[in-house]
């Protein structure tokens, strides 16, 4: 049977689906990903995006961190794809229980998802260091001094996105929710990652449902356990499998 075809049947005969995505959902939006070839990660910067991402590289060199940050990591022109609409669809229909999403975009809620959690945060949230007063990602861009580093009105301080930088553990309720949700799923669809970045990655290990489906353009390490398994476009294949 056409692995598209298996995935429409499965979502007709569950009413209990969690996502699990990852840059790949984004990708279509024009938003680069981490790993592949043209990834983050291949960009020529004096540091590695690591590094440039890391929480003691925001401290220590918040110029630079910024400069990487503006430019690499924020596109505001960026559209929901096919993928971002299938699952708001599914959630409206009431098949779709939640979007668990490593993503910091915001793609899925300007879809129409309700139910995301976002493991990593969102470039739309920003907050000042010091006085906590929050900021929109317009107003963050709008605060920026001299050296390009936003600040605070009240303060002065810094304003920080709320996105969770390498050295920083994820928001321990998200992760909850995020356990909560898979634990208790009938058919988890994972896209859009390489299921390598943990502790993000390991969430599947609570699934015990009827059905894994993974869908990403490369092999990922659980393959071998789904249920299903497509290599191709996520926007395509979710639109077609959720649309006929």
């Amino acid at each position: 049977m056409n692995p598209i075809k298996q995935l429409h049947d499965i979502i007709e005969k569950s009413d209990n689906i969690v996502f699990f995505g990852g840059a790949g959902v984004s990708t279509e939006s024009h938003i680069p990903d981490f790993r592949s070839d043209n990834g983050l990660y291949k960009r020529k910067y004096p540091y590695p995006a690591e590094t440039m991402l890391s929480h003691t590289f925001y401290t220590q060199h918040p110029k630079e961190f910024f400069e990487f940050y503006f430019n690499e990591m924020i596109y505001q022109d960026a559209v929901p794809n096919k993928a971002h609409a299938a699952l708001a669809k599914l959630e409206q229909e009431g098949k779709l229980k939640a979007v668990i999403t490593q993503n910091i975009d915001g793609l899925h809620q300007k879809a129409g998802s309700l139910n995301v959690l976002e493991l990593h945060g969102s470039v739309l949230r920003n907050f000042c260091t010091r006085c906590h007063k929050a900021f929109t990602l317009e107003e963050t861009i709008a605060r920026r001094d001299q050296d390009g580093i936003p600040r605070c009105d009240v303060d002065n301080a810094i304003i920080k996105p709320d996105v969770v930088l390498y050295e920083e553990g994820l928001d321990e309720s998200v992760i909850y929710a995020a356990v909560d949700a898979i634990s208790h799923v009938d058919t988890l669809i994972v896209g859009g990652t390489s299921l390598v970045v943990y502790p993000a990655a390991g969430l599947i290990q609570y699934f015990r449902g009827k059905n894994l489906v993974l869908i990403n353009r490369d092999s990922t390490p659980m393959d071998g356990k789904a249920t299903l398994v497509i290599h191709d476009a996520i926007g395509k294949v979710l639109d077609e499998a959720v649309n006929g």
